[in-house]
């Protein structure tokens, strides 16, 4: 372990907001488990069970913004589909958490899953064999984005598909996914999904210790995910990546593949998302078509422009703070939250172009400019 830990400190050495980022996920990671587990409810410090499932779930949020705030912030594609791949990390998830679930089931049997003997299935499709292997599940939630994002990446890049384009090609291959998940006949549960799980590697999903550990896990997450992005972008490839974005024509005449740069920053990508979905999936209880809708990928490209594109954590921080305007106000006004959602991607574009962490660099430079100014007139007049 330590000598992974010079990289980790150089990566944050000149990352004053990753610190603080990295911070505020080791405290969560401290106080949330221990206000939720050792502190009695009577207190004003109680953590409830729900709280910790939506901390977690807002967690899942922040990786997945992470992800795509790879692609778009420092590689320039604005990508319209990261739905696809969280949902697909989702339902390989999903999988195996309808395998532990065996004869537990409403219709008792020990193999099929409810809904494909209510489907009267004969036989367990062949693509759900071995999820009864948590390491199997776990390397499809891997496999299955990553192979996705490789082909698509594959015959887009190679095709110069740029710009508007890339992006409505990006939601096209997720609603195309929506739409086939919806069918019965496909195996994943149709229209309902997949729901109703018991337990995952043998411990009980609605047990507070799995919960608060679904949240430490989500953190874990969270943290890996940052430094994997922080570790690509502050390389010698990141380097090409911001310049593919700033001039993908320029550094294509300087003699580089950027088809193949941008390809593997798109797997990694779709590969963290996945993950985001895996995670996401336990602690909501459910996974179902609607997670492929491309309005949740628009919603994903908002959080990023709020919190700070080209940021990483002001990617985190924006899905952070949306997702949690969003369960308040769907709460208190549902009929207008989604003219809410529509009206702050506008006041964000015109009013806080580099979002919120842009906004607060800017006051924080003005200030350290004012200081400054400040100093030397007091220096000025000391010396006359």
């Amino acid at each position: 372990m330590m000598k992974y830990k010079p990289l980790i400190f150089r990566l944050l050495e000149n990352d004053k907001g990753g610190k603080y980022f990295i911070a505020i996920l080791l405290l969560l990671m401290i106080v949330v488990p221990t206000c939720n587990l050792l502190i009695p409810e009577s207190s004003v410090f109680y953590i409830s069970t729900y709280v910790v499932t939506l901390l977690g779930k807002y967690l899942t949020y922040a990786l997945l913004a992470i992800s795509l705030d790879l692609v778009w912030g420092y590689l320039g594609i604005l990508s319209l589909g990261h739905g696809a791949f969280f949902g697909l990390g989702g339902y390989a998830m999903g999988m195996y958490l309808m395998r532990q679930i065996g004869d537990r089931g409403v219709y008792g049997n020990p193999i099929l899953p409810d809904f494909m003997v209510f489907l009267d299935y004969k036989e367990l499709p062949w693509f759900w064999h071995g999820f009864d292997q948590f390491w199997l599940a776990m390397l499809m939630v891997f496999i299955v984005p990553g192979l996705l994002a490789f082909v698509f990446g594959w015959l887009a890049f190679r095709s110069r598909v740029t710009g508007v384009y890339l992006s409505i090609i990006t939601q096209a291959l997720t609603y195309a996914l929506m739409l086939a998940f919806f069918r019965n006949d496909l195996g994943f549960g149709g229209n309902n999904g997949l729901t109703d799980f018991k337990e995952i590697l043998g411990f009980d999903l609605q047990s507070d210790y799995t919960r608060n550990a679904l949240f430490v896990c989500s953190a874990i997450a969270v943290a890996l995910g940052y430094f994997i992005c922080r570790f690509i972008v502050d390389s010698r490839l990141g380097s090409l990546i911001t310049a593919i974005r700033d001039s993908e024509g320029r550094v294509r005449a300087l003699g580089y593949r950027d088809e193949y740069i941008k390809l593997f920053v798109f797997v990694v990508s779709a590969m963290l998302a996945g993950v985001a979905g895996a995670l996401y999936v336990p602690q909501v209880g459910i996974i179902n078509p609607g997670e492929f809708s491309p309005i949740n990928s628009i919603e994903m490209v908002i959080w990023v422009a709020m919190g700070g594109r080209g940021t990483l954590y002001g990617a985190a921080l924006g899905a952070i703070v949306v997702n949690f305007a969003k369960t308040y106000f769907t709460a208190a006004a549902p009929e207008v939250w989604l003219f809410m959602l529509g009206g702050l991607f506008v006041v964000v574009t015109l009013f806080l172009p580099h979002g919120i962490i842009g906004a607060i660099k800017k006051i924080s430079a003005m200030k350290s400019k004012k200081t400054k100014a400040s100093v030397e007139a007091q220096k000025l007049n000391i010396s006359n």
